[in-house]
């Protein structure tokens, strides 16, 4: 089964059931940079392992830039 996710505006599919540290690393984002949103919420890089993505679920990655 298919599920599609809404990530950062544009709808992406996925063949397997994921969790939002499971995401992060298929991706390849540095979990030590980024903020993770689920459904408008910010999820805790805590609660990543055992947050499970769920069909039509919206994720925003937000990413820091270093700068000066």
């Amino acid at each position: 089964m298919t599920m599609k996710l809404t990530v950062n505006g544009k709808v992406l599919e996925f063949q397997e059931e994921l969790t939002i540290a499971m995401f992060v690393e298929k991706k390849g984002f540095k979990p030590e940079n980024i903020i993770v949103e689920l459904n408008y919420d910010i999820i805790q890089r805590g609660k990543w392992d055992e947050t499970i993505l769920k069909q039509d679920d919206h994720l925003e990655v937000l990413t820091f830039v270093g700068g000066g």
